[in-house]
């Protein structure tokens, strides 16, 4: 990030009034973080979508306050996934093609990734939950009900058949994510309403971080990672997003974790 932008982008947060970022009742201090983050304002809507799916209550979603390894300590461990949520803009469109001619082209990506297209609009906070809890079936002990049956259903599908499946088949998941979007809101958002911000997944499998974009062709391997490394190694992939629109304030991390007792 250079030092112009990194100023413009530090300026822009000493204005923004905020309250004090606390976290399994810790303060904590953002002050001199490079990389301060949004809180999303809707982990517990997320979290009740999952929980009414049958992921259990020992799993939680959490706001990620910054990128800074400070600030990642105070996250509750394990760390099963990373969900990044970002303004999407002309920037984002040539920086993701980028990254697929020139990621995609030569990666190893393990057949354990469990990977869905998105083929509807307006879904991509729901791919990325689906992609984070489908990827952790081994840790996480769903209880039966639609997502488990989805994933069931889906497992030997590619990812394309499991995109249109969940479209035409997975009506309980389709009802569960409008109610938990129509929650504050007076009518229910259009499918097809133009999409201004976006939701990717990272998660760890066989010692690879992945990056999952239902909108992309396939995950992105962005190389070795570990199950005690996940957030920190997730969270350097997450700075290059940032400094691709330094200015921008919009940026959201949530992680998937253990609940905090």
């Amino acid at each position: 990030m250079g030092l112009s932008s990194l100023s413009a982008r530090l300026t822009k947060l000493a204005e923004r009034e905020t309250a004090p970022a606390t976290l399994g009742g810790k303060t904590i201090d953002l002050e001199g973080s490079r990389y301060v983050l949004v809180a999303s304002k809707s982990e517990e809507r997320l979290m009740k979508f999952l929980h009414n799916l049958g992921v259990p209550a020992k799993w939680q979603l959490v706001d990620v306050y910054g990128l800074d390894a400070d600030i990642l300590a105070v996250v509750p461990r394990p760390v099963l996934a990373v969900l990044l949520l970002f303004p999407w803009s002309v920037k984002f469109t040539d920086f993701n093609a980028t990254k697929e001619d020139g990621t995609e082209k030569d990666q190893t990506v393990s057949d354990k990734v469990y990977f869905l297209k998105q083929v509807i609009s307006n879904a991509c906070g729901t791919i990325a939950l689906i992609h984070s809890v489908a990827n952790n079936t081994d840790k996480i002990q769903l209880g039966d009900g639609h997502l488990k049956q989805f994933i069931d259903d889906t497992i030997q599908m590619n990812p394309e058949e499991r995109g249109e499946y969940l479209l035409s088949k997975a009506g309980g998941i389709i009802t569960a994510h409008k109610e938990v979007a129509l929650e504050g809101q007076t009518e229910a958002p259009d499918e097809n309403e133009p999409v201004f911000f976006h939701f990717v997944a990272f998660v760890e499998k066989e010692g690879s971080l992945y990056e999952l974009d239902g909108r992309k062709s396939s995950p992105i391997n962005h190389g070795s990672t570990s199950p005690d490394t996940l957030l920190e190694d997730a969270a350097e992939v997450c700075k290059k997003y940032i400094e691709h629109d330094p200015e921008n304030l919009r940026f959201t991390v949530v992680a998937l974790t253990a609940a905090v007792n």
